[in-house]
């Protein structure tokens, strides 16, 4: 494996190749129905990507409400650390933007990657695009 580079991305330059990325992991992978990926709020949203060798191999986005949302890493590159320091990158566009808290609503098999990162569960598990979620938040105020 490549390095591995994480930086903030830009929808305007990035979001063909952040929509096929995402199209690959929630679409055809996961079978989530195309009309609930596109929902139109990605250019109101803060990015990040993840590249190896100039690739983009993950993406995750940050919404104006505080939701980090879109968090996916292609298959082959899933448990290197790759979705770690996308979630690094965005916790701290969250705080470097002055907000508060941050929610997510994560996919129950990744609860515990989510909560090595101080987030706590806040709901019981529900059904979301035919996949099991459950309700995540951090409190950036006790982050040190």
């Amino acid at each position: 494996m490549g390095e591995l580079i994480t930086l903030k991305a830009l929808w305007t330059e990035d979001s063909i190749e952040l929509s096929q990325l995402r199209s690959r992991v929630f679409v055809e992978e996961q079978k989530v129905p195309l009309s609930l990926e596109i929902d139109g709020l990605d250019a109101d949203c803060q990015h990040v990507k993840a590249l190896i060798d100039g690739v983009i191999i993950g993406t995750g986005r940050l919404l104006p409400d505080g939701s980090i949302g879109r968090m996916c890493v292609l298959g082959e590159y899933r448990n290197r650390g790759v979705g770690t320091e996308m979630l690094k990158n965005l916790v701290q566009q969250a705080i470097d933007n002055g907000y508060q808290k941050l929610s997510l609503n994560s996919q129950s098999y990744a609860i515990p990657f989510y909560q090595k990162f101080g987030f706590t569960t806040d709901s019981e598990e529900f059904i979301e695009a035919g996949i099991p979620h459950r309700r995540m938040v951090l409190n950036l105020n006790s982050e040190a």
